[in-house]
């Protein structure tokens, strides 16, 4: 199963950002976004891209929810 995953942005070059979520990093592309993002942001990444900026508050409760629906391993 694919989903896409709220992530905040550790660091930023060009359009790849790193971008992290219980430990995890992933690198990914900031192309499809029709804004800007800075390091501290949250994004839904997918398939190596964020294609969605997030309100930090949203980010963070969603976070929460995936960690009581999947196991640790469903996340990484």
């Amino acid at each position: 199963m694919c989903l896409g995953v709220p992530m905040k942005i550790v660091s930023k070059d060009g359009d790849t950002v790193i971008a992290e979520v219980d430990g995890v990093q992933k690198e990914a592309s900031v192309m499809l976004l029709g804004e800007e993002v800075t390091v501290g942001d949250y994004v839904i990444v997918h398939a190596g891209f964020a294609i969605s900026r997030l309100d930090e508050e949203y980010a963070e409760e969603t976070i929460r929810l995936m960690r009581e629906v999947f196991s640790e391993e469903d996340m990484a």
